[in-house]
């Protein structure tokens, strides 16, 4: 059985365009994992936050995750509506707090 190639390996083909195209997608791949990465990071804190029921804490922190969410949503990372519902989810737990 053949072993998996690697995904960071150099690009092969025959076209100029289809060698950059594999370049360009390698390099947006290593972006998009980066990016779902720390938004996901972000959404902890909040959940944190939240079950700590601390409301001051759990307000700033679901700021800085809606900035996140939003670049991500503009970059392409996340669909607007997926993007939409994360903020949605977040904003009705951090509300729930008392």
């Amino acid at each position: 059985m053949a072993a998996a190639a690697p995904t960071n390996k150099l690009p092969k083909g025959r076209h100029k365009s289809q060698i950059k195209r594999q370049r360009q997608t390698i390099k947006r791949t290593e972006r998009n994992i980066l990016i779902r990465s720390e938004v996901r990071t972000f959404i902890k804190k909040v959940r944190d936050a939240v079950v700590k029921k601390d409301a001051g804490l759990a307000k700033a922190a679901l700021t800085d995750a809606i900035k996140k969410i939003d670049k991500a949503v503009s970059k392409g990372v996340f669909h607007a509506n997926n993007g939409s519902r994360k903020v949605s989810r977040l904003s009705k737990l951090v509300a729930a707090i008392k």
